[in-house]
Formats: structure tokens, C-alpha cells, sequence
């Protein structure tokens, strides 16, 4: 919606810039700030979303675009056998003492809710996954039945709207074509030189893609994050005709009588106030990009350099400034207070360099991964979290938190590395601009990329004396159904284990960065941001990663983000103005 026109059903305007009167307003345009308004609209809320960002998705629409949602009724189709007492069992292990049994039963209850409301009220569409849970051998785990995805999404139903979506990371498309949120899409990438029927599904691929980007000057079809993205905004923007304002950036809350009843700021570098008598739902997307919260929240090794996320810049803290303007507090510390994920630096011509999420190369047999003493340090196939977790306990001592990658010319070749595509794609440029290294000994490689080439070789012929055999015993790759499902199901016997024999070999340096902040404010289960005495903060609310992370700063199973992040807001929209608590 543009300044001077009425959003849907004609709603009065704001006698201020000519902006929509609103009940609730919502600073954020991710998944969950996005949700909380179509939820208040179907109440019969006025809602306006203000984003400050000149795109909409945020941090959602850079994501993989997965929920875990255990229950749900496509779960309970693919494992009959899950239950509530399991889903708990395997909660309580994974979050110890941070268990909160009060959350953990209103996810439980609200999270299928949530995804049935959307699939009922609104176009939004999600798909069953193969995804085992990221511990699946821990007690109450499961192999099936708790992740759902976004469905793929056509960004022309977004019409004139569609040039305002956010779009996904540049570094995991190829040439602009995002892949199917499966596994088994990628597999027909990998053996698309090995396979018929791989290389003419990935031939069908680049034609359709080819002919979008000739017609409309990028990709129409897209999945994952970007999907969900593109189907809330459809769901709120088009279909309800809820106003949802880019560069509208919040910088104060407007205070009435009875507590927050407004906001102010700049809209399009105009000053503007928007009077909310119903609240302020801060759905901003964490902190990942903020200097001094990433220092004092972020653990020492991380704390001092510049922060380094897969999350848009603009994710820079605003909603926890604000809500600690009003009064509102932040939780307790977490043990581990954001999601970590292994970034690697790609060179990006002009626009700088770029981040490139390592979430598949880990897996692949004939990779290893090493600290700069040359040495392994744990299972590379486990999680994205847990691996930097890992090497975050590794860099306690105050050095650099970061790995290399390692991998031989046959993996290379197979799988790529990072943002090197496999074969038949050309790495040399790769090597030019210094993001890839390639020598005929790994005691060369190791001096090329800074780390103990000679520790690397003896790391080598350790690792290839039981590999050639499908073994690790020295950490178990390949021994999860997780680390199974992202390896090469092709390679016998271990789809994880291969050894590194066939020069020249490759490597490139990869950081520990985030893909979402943990760490936030202190809220209630009706998303009231309170104060440090406990008491709730009249009129203001707060959903997504502004708010403390549910799950304790433990990383369960795939898009436990999204899953509660959406359930959350959910249960807050479906609830704002009960029993008293409205800014009114």
C-alpha cells in the first residue's frame, strides 16, 4: 500500500503523513511479525506492519524456510507413533535445566493450531519433510515427522507487490535459481554428469529458469524461506489488505495513560506518529548485526571482531532498544545465545564480499574439516550448530573461532566446496580470487591457507586408515540418521566417509557466524514484554528472535526458529486485548 490510498475497507487515516489509523501495530516483516497481523486482522484488528528495511521478509526470507512443529497433522501422517510424551522426552534432554514445561505445553498445544489456521485461513502452504530430527538417537527423537516446509511459492501471485520481496542469499542460488527445499532435488544437481535422468531434470531446471529470467528478470518460482516469505506477505498484503509500509523505521514509542500506545519515527525520511491503541507487537529479527549487544551477549571469541551473520544488515537490534526504552528488560543470559553457522567469505566483485552458509558440504564424504593446528575437532556431519559450538569451545583459549575445510579433487569434483560448484563448473576463478586454495601436497595447502600443514598430513593419514573402510572412530561421522540424510546415500559404505587420496587437494577458511540471535527480551507466555520486577509492559509485545528463544539456546531439530517463532506469534495475536492487557 502506497501513502494517500485506504488500505482494505477503507480505513480512516492517520492525521499524520497520511498514514492508515491502525488497533495494532507491527515493527517487522519476518515470518512472525508477519503472522501476528494476519492472525489480528482475522480478529478484526486494524493492523499496519512497518518495516524499516525497503524490502519485506527479513531474516525469513534468507532462511531455509523449514518449521519444527512436532503433531501436526502431515507429522502425524509420516510417524503415527510420535506423542506429546515423546516430543517432551526429547525437549527435556536437549534443553536440561532450561526446560520450561509452561512453553513446551503451549507449543505443543498452539504449534499445529498455528499451522492449521494458516493453511485454512490463507493461501500459505507447507509441505511434509524428510528431515530427522538433529539428535535423533537422543531419547524421544525422531527420524521423521516434526519439520514442514514451506511449499514452493510463485512470486507473480504477488503482483505489483512482488518487486518488494526480499530475495534470497545470492551465494546459495545458481544464477538465480533456487533449489526445491528436498534433499532429493540437490542429489539430481550433484549427479547431474553422472546420471541420465539427473542431468535431463536438471536440463528441464535451467530452461524454465531461463525463460523467467528472460521474461521477468529473475526468478518467479522459489522455495524455502523466500517461499514463506513471499506467501505471508501474500496472505497480509494482498489478500487482507493489511498496509505493510517499508522504510518506515521506528526510533520511539508514543506513551498514553494507560502505557504503549504508539509509535514514531521516519517513513520514507519523513517524520511520522502513528497512534496504536491496542499495542506494539516488535517482531525486529534479534541482533546479529549489532556491535555493542553482539559484545556484551556473544561469547568472547565473537564479541570483539565485527559481527558476522547470514541474517539482511538491517537485523540491528531495534525492537530490544526499544522495549528497553519502555522499560522492558533482557532474559538471563543463554549458554550458547544465537544459532551458529559456518560462513565462509565469498569475494563479490563492487558489491563486496558476501556470506555462503556451509549447510551440505560438511556431510559429503572426502571432506574434513580442521583447526588452524592442522587437526579434526569433531564430527563435521553433526549439525550446523553443534560443529560451531565445537569450535567456539576450541577458540576458548582466545584464539580465532574458525575452521578449514578440506577435501580432495575427486569430493571436489562430486560435491563442490562452499560456493565452488561441482564439476562440470570451473573452480579456477576461485582460486584467483583468493577464496579457494589448491596445491599437490597437503603440506603445501596447509601453508597456502595459514594453518600446520604438517599436522594436516599426519590429520590426513589418520582419518584415511579406517575411512577407506566407511569408519571414524575418532568421531562417529556418519553414525546418526542425521548425518546420513545430508551425506551421499550413492557412497558405500559410510555416505559421510571417504578418504582424501587424490591430489591436488583444496581448502578454504570458514568463520562461525549466526543465522539468528537467542538472546532477547524477557516476555511472558502471552508475549507481554516485562520489566525486571516481573510486571508486563502495558501495550507492547514482542515475537520472533527480539525474544528470548524458547528453546534455552539448544538447536533440537531443523527450523526451531520458525516453528516456535510462528507458534508464538500466533498465540499472541489470537489472544492480544484478553483480560485487560490492550494499551486502551
Amino acid at each position: 500500500m502506497s501513502p494517500g490510498r485506504d488500505g482494505a475497507g477503507g480505513a480512516r487515516r492517520n492525521d499524520n503523513m497520511d498514514l492508515p489509523v491502525a488497533d495494532l501495530v507491527v515493527v517487522g516483516s519476518g515470518a512472525a511479525g508477519l503472522t501476528a497481523a494476519i492472525v489480528a486482522k482475522r480478529r478484526g484488528m486494524r493492523v499496519v506492519v512497518l518495516e524499516k528495511d525497503a524490502l519485506v521478509g527479513g531474516t525469513t526470507a534468507v532462511s531455509g524456510g523449514v518449521l519444527w512443529v512436532p503433531l501436526t497433522a502431515r507429522g502425524r501422517q509420516q510417524n503415527p507413533q510420535d506423542s506429546p510424551a515423546a516430543v517432551r522426552e526429547y525437549l527435556r534432554h536437549e534443553m536440561a535445566d532450561r526446560y520450561a514445561s509452561d512453553a513446551v505445553e503451549l507449543f505443543l498445544e498452539k504449534g499445529p493450531e498455528m499451522v492449521d489456521f494458516l493453511e485454512r485461513e490463507t493461501d500459505v502452504r507447507f509441505c511434509s519433510t524428510l528431515y530427522p530430527d538433529y539428535h535423533p538417537e537422543a531419547p524421544g527423537g525422531s527420524l521423521l515427522g516434526r519439520a514442514l516446509v514451506a511449499a514452493p511459492f510463485d512470486t507473480r501471485r504477488l503482483r505489483h507487490e512482488r518487486r518488494r520481496l526480499r530475495p534470497p542469499l545470492k551465494t546459495i542460488t545458481f544464477m538465480g535459481m533456487m533449489f526445491n527445499s528436498s534433499n532429493a532435488d540437490l542429489k539430481h544437481f550433484f549427479k547431474a554428469t553422472r546420471s541420465l535422468a539427473s542431468f535431463l531434470y536438471v536440463a528441464r531446471r535451467l530452461v524454465s529458469h531461463g525463460v523467467d529470467l528472460l521474461r521477468y528478470g529473475s526468478a518467479v518460482q522459489v522455495t524455502g524461506g523466500n517461499a514463506l516469505a513471499g506467501a505471508l506477505f501474500k496472505a497480509a498484503a494482498i489478500d487482507l489488505g493489511i498496509p505493510v509500509l517499508t522504510q518506515a523505521e521506528v526510533t520511539d514509542l508514543v506513551r498514553d495513560g494507560h502505557g504503549i500506545a504508539g509509535v514514531s519515527g521516519t517513513f520514507r525520511g519523513k517524520p511520522f506518529r502513528l497512534m496504536a491503541p491496542r499495542g506494539v507487537v516488535l517482531a525486529c529479527g534479534g541482533f546479529s548485526h549489532d556491535q555493542a549487544l553482539t559484545a556484551s551477549r556473544f561469547p568472547k571469541a565473537l564479541a570483539a571482531r565485527k559481527p558476522l551473520s547470514a541474517t539482511p544488515p538491517s537485523i540491528t537490534g531495534d525492537g530490544i532498544r526499544l522495549a528497553l526504552s519502555a522499560g522492558g528488560c533482557l532474559a538471563a543470559p543463554l549458554p550458547q545465545p544465537a544459532a551458529w553457522m559456518p560462513l565462509s567469505i565469498v569475494p563479490w566483485g563492487r558489491s563486496g564480499p558476501a556470506v555462503f552458509p556451509h549447510l551440505l558440504d560438511r556431510y559429503k564424504p572426502g571432506v574434513i574439516a580442521v583447526l588452524r593446528s592442522g587437526r579434526r575437532f569433531t564430527n563435521e556431519a553433526n549439525a550446523y550448530h553443534d560443529v560451531c559450538t565445537a569450535a567456539l569451545r576450541e577458540a576458548s583459549d582466545g584464539s580465532e573461532p574458525a575452521m578449514w575445510l578440506i577435501c580432495d579433487s575427486r569430493a571436489l569434483a562430486r560435491y563442490g566446496l562452499g560456493f565452488v560448484k561441482p564439476a562440470p563448473l570451473p573452480f579456477r576463478q576461485h582460486l584467483r580470487s583468493g577464496y579457494l586454495c589448491m596445491a599437490n601436497t597437503l603440506l603445501e595447502l596447509g601453508e597456502r591457507l595459514g594453518i600446520d600443514g604438517g599436522e594436516l598430513g599426519k590429520t590426513v593419514e589418520h582419518f584415511n586408515r579406517e575411512a577407506a573402510a566407511g569408519r571414524d572412530p575418532q568421531f562417529g561421522r556418519g553414525s546418526t540418521a542425521f548425518n546420513r540424510f545430508l551425506g551421499d546415500p550413492d557412497w558405500k559404505p559410510n555416505p559421510c566417509v571417504a578418504p582424501l587420496e587424490r591430489p591436488p587437494f583444496f581448502g578454504l577458511k570458514v568463520l562461525v557466524g549466526d543465522l539468528s540471535t537467542f538472546d532477547g527480551l524477557r516476555a511472558d507466555l502471552k508475549g507481554r514484554v516485562l520489566a525486571r520486577d516481573g510486571t508486563a509492559v502495558n501495550g507492547l509485545y514482542v515475537v520472533g528472535a527480539d525474544r528470548v528463544n524458547m528453546m534455552g539456546g539448544a538447536y533440537p531439530g531443523p527450523g526451531i526458529n520458525h516453528g516456535p517463532h510462528m507458534t508464538m506469534a500466533y498465540h499472541l495475536a489470537s489472544t492480544i486485548g484478553q483480560n485487560g492487557f490492550s494499551a486502551s
